[in-house]
């Protein structure tokens, strides 16, 4: 149930509205056909505001009674193609109307939806679809040849297929499915194969933990840069839903036409990976855009370094609000522009309803300024991978395999993986903070810190560095920033150069791929 505080949070939100009498049953009758997945959301949308403009794509836009009405449709098609309630299906599209359909017709058949990385090989396709028992695909027509091996046994279609049967199918709604849809987001997978993580559907409470934080509001316009296949972008389109806003998307990211996006739709928020946030910078110094509607930068996905939290600042103003989660915890914490201010490092501080500990060796909890092992509690954390194995819980709340310490306001430093800590001749040492020391040096672009073994030290750190455009890396300067900023003992040994670092979809460094010597 929500509380009091929450209720407040959602009506300052603009979630909760007055109803007309004649729409409500309709509405409950959303909620119980389809659960809590996006297909209610866009049935309750169709009931309350159909002729409002639902999705922007490349193609145009859809309002929420057509993009209600079309995956009916298509629901109905997948089900005469032999997809049944219960059977996880994989879907794999960039943002556009193909995923948004593909998911909520999936969700009309009782599929579960297996949503893939657009950044997989073919064998890693095909690895996940196996281990997850998936019995068909959805995809966009540009990933045919990638899928071959795995769709050899499967039933595949495309959505650009979908789009021309949603618009010419003479089919009804589907019948109400024996089992409820659940969304299965894939781990990031950056130290090893991703694994599923299932989930039901978001609550009211997962709104509140949000908007308790991040001041979206009702029937405005979002940005969603970052993918959707990912839970940060695929949250906000829950988000969306629940709000009755309008939300914007483009296949690929490109930062003028994101910046134009939001020009042109007026925009108040624009989701983002932290990747994406140096060449939104970048873009916004070089072009004329009017970004003065812009209220909300909601950045998560991988690690913010101060340094870019504070350019952002400067650049589009007192509007960042970044997220420290993961697939299995959701909201963690979130770093609101004033906390930021105070502390650019910071990961801000727990949402409504979220509760988040910062835990020894023994489970005891830490005092400020100590480092542990970081856990939480709240309506989204997962229920288990899909494999049967879980994460590591104490008293109910989910380890988030991360480090990091609480400091006297209640503010979140996250120091790095529990398993990244690196012990360099008895002393604690961790990449995170390493990297983020670098990267204040202007002739750095891009930096992962990576240990390995040495045999006087135990261990010894390679600093993989992209240089910015026009600079000479001068490895004294850098050695002589670390051992001033964080430590002797945590000075690097060795630089390795790069054009660029490998990275995945939400923008964090795959580390294992990179040199091990």
């Amino acid at each position: 149930m929500t509380s009091r505080a929450g209720l407040r949070v959602l009506r300052r939100a603009g979630v909760i509205r007055p109803v007309r009498p004649d729409r409500l049953i309709p509405l409950v009758r959303a909620v119980r056909r389809w659960g809590r997945t996006p297909a209610a959301g866009y049935a309750a949308g169709a009931v309350r505001i159909p002729d409002r403009t639902a999705l922007v794509d490349e193609v145009g836009p859809l309002t929420w009674a057509e993009i209600d009405g079309r995956t009916d449709r298509l629901a109905s098609e997948l089900r005469e193609c032999g997809i049944a309630a219960g059977d996880a299906v994989g879907l794999l599209a960039r943002n556009g109307r193909g995923l948004v359909e593909g998911v909520v017709a999936l969700n009309k058949v009782g599929a579960d939806v297996l949503y893939l990385n657009t950044g997989f090989g073919g064998p890693q396709l095909a690895q996940v679809l196996d281990r997850e028992k998936a019995t068909a695909v959805v995809h966009d027509a540009e990933f045919t040849d990638l899928l071959a091996e795995a769709t050899a046994s499967r039933f595949a279609v495309t959505t650009e297929a979908l789009d021309e049967l949603a618009g010419s199918s003479e089919r009804g709604r589907p019948p109400t499915p024996r089992h409820i849809s659940r969304q299965v987001i894939l781990t990031s997978g950056t130290t090893g194969a991703p694994r599923g993580a299932a989930r039901s559907g978001a609550t009211l409470a997962d709104a509140v933990a949000a908007l308790s934080r991040i001041p979206l509001r009702g029937r405005e316009t979002t940005v969603i840069a970052a993918p959707m296949f990912h839970s940060w972008g695929l949250s906000h389109l829950s988000l969306a839903l629940l709000l009755g806003s309008t939300v914007v998307v483009q296949r690929r990211f490109d930062p003028h036409q994101v910046l134009a996006a939001v020009d042109d739709h007026r925009a108040t928020a624009l989701v983002v990976v932290p990747v994406m946030l140096e060449q939104l910078l970048d873009a916004a110094e070089q072009g004329e855009y009017d970004l003065s509607c812009l209220r909300v930068i909601a950045s998560s996905g991988s690690a913010l370094t101060g340094g870019l939290a504070t350019r952002t600042q400067e650049v589009f103003g007192p509007v960042l609000h970044n997220l420290y989660g993961s697939t299995e915890v959701a909201y963690a914490a979130v770093a609101t522009p004033d906390d930021l201010l105070a502390d650019p490092r910071t990961a801000g501080r727990p949402p409504l309803g979220v509760t988040l500990k910062v835990l020894d060796d023994d489970g005891h909890e830490t005092p400020p300024g100590v480092p542990g092992r970081i856990f939480v509690r709240s309506g989204l954390s997962f229920a288990g991978y899909t494999d049967g194995s879980d994460k590591e819980r104490v008293g109910g709340l989910v380890c988030t395999g991360d480090v990091g310490m609480v400091d006297d306001h209640g503010r979140l430093t996250v120091l790095g993986r529990d398993d990244d800590m690196v012990v360099i001749g008895g002393e604690n040492v961790y990449p995170s903070q390493v990297e983020d020391a670098l990267l204040s040096h202007p002739s750095v672009s891009d930096v992962a810190v990576v240990a390995v073994p040495d045999a006087s030290y135990g261990a010894r750190l390679v600093a993989h560095v992209v240089p910015a455009a026009g600079n000479e890396i001068d490895e004294d300067e850098l050695t002589a920033l670390v051992r001033t900023n964080v430590a002797r003992f945590a000075v690097p040994r060795q630089y390795e150069l790069h054009d660029s670092l490998p990275r995945n979809a939400t923008g964090k460094v795959v580390k294992r791929e990179l040199p091990q010597h």
